[in-house]
């Protein structure tokens, strides 16, 4: 099953800029994408089943315009759970479940931190988070958690560690909770089969960033240990510019 997770920063901005021309060339079996910023009745849908993709599941914040989640699949799942059931989590619409017969995919739009008020809600978010999943995964073990977490866990996942130690997505206790979260059942896919620097996710819109490729890694396939074995292919798609982030890819046999 090959698996794409994308921030796609609108997703009405992003089909004006060609996305359904290559989400076909790209052919996954499920995308999961983060920030649609839509609510689905302000799309056109027969769009993404002409695509390719008749099943097609949206999770919309309460606010119009903002955060927002939606999975795409060219398989039938048994069962998509909207949200966690956490009140202080979904009026935000971030997080989308697909049950299939031996895994399911979440698709997972972590808050950011750019303020002290936004930073509370994310280590908040981040806490409760952290216990849903440690009672799910007890009822789910084979689980891909793929999105937008904004945090880069190690230095070699941001250009400038040294410039960034005091910024959300790269302070102590996000990166802390991020290697917790790891070592307590999930495989980060991509260092698990990719070591180099160099390879980032999401790039500042200023300063010619993504051109010079001064960017972060804050989006990730987390795959749960029990399908550590069927980790095939993991890989970072920066050509596809639909969005200030890219695409990321795993393949699980």
């Amino acid at each position: 099953m090959k698996i794409i997770s994308y921030n796609v920063n609108g997703i009405r901005a992003a089909l004006n800029k060609g996305f359904l021309d290559w989400l076909q060339a790209a052919n996954p079996d499920v995308i999961c994408i983060q920030e649609t910023k839509a609510h689905k009745e302000q799309l056109d849908l027969s769009l993404f089943e002409n695509a390719g993709y008749p099943y097609h599941y949206w999770f919309s914040a309460q606010k119009k315009g903002y955060s927002s989640v939606a999975v795409l699949s060219k398989i039938k799942p048994n069962h998509v759970e909207y949200g966690t059931g956490i009140e202080t989590m979904d009026f935000e619409g971030r997080n989308l479940r697909l049950d299939f017969d031996d895994l399911s995919i979440m698709s997972l739009y972590l808050p950011s931190g750019t303020n002290d008020d936004r930073l509370d809600f994310k280590l908040n978010y981040m806490a409760e988070f952290q216990e849903y999943i440690k009672e799910l995964t007890k009822k789910i073990p084979n689980i891909v958690i793929s999105g937008d977490y904004n945090i880069c866990h190690t230095e070699i996942d941001i250009h400038n560690p040294k410039q960034n130690q005091n910024t959300s997505g790269f302070l102590p206790v996000e990166r802390n909770w991020l290697g917790q979260f790891i070592e307590s059942g999930f495989i980060d896919s991509f260092r698990y089969l990719n070591k180099e620097p160099h390879n980032y996710t999401w790039w500042s819109y200023r300063a010619n960033a993504r051109n010079n490729n001064k960017g972060w890694r804050i989006d990730y396939h987390m795959v749960s240990e029990p399908l550590k074995d069927r980790i095939k292919r993991a890989y970072i798609l920066p050509e596809a510019k639909h969005s200030d982030h890219c695409p990321i890819v795993v393949e699980i046999e």
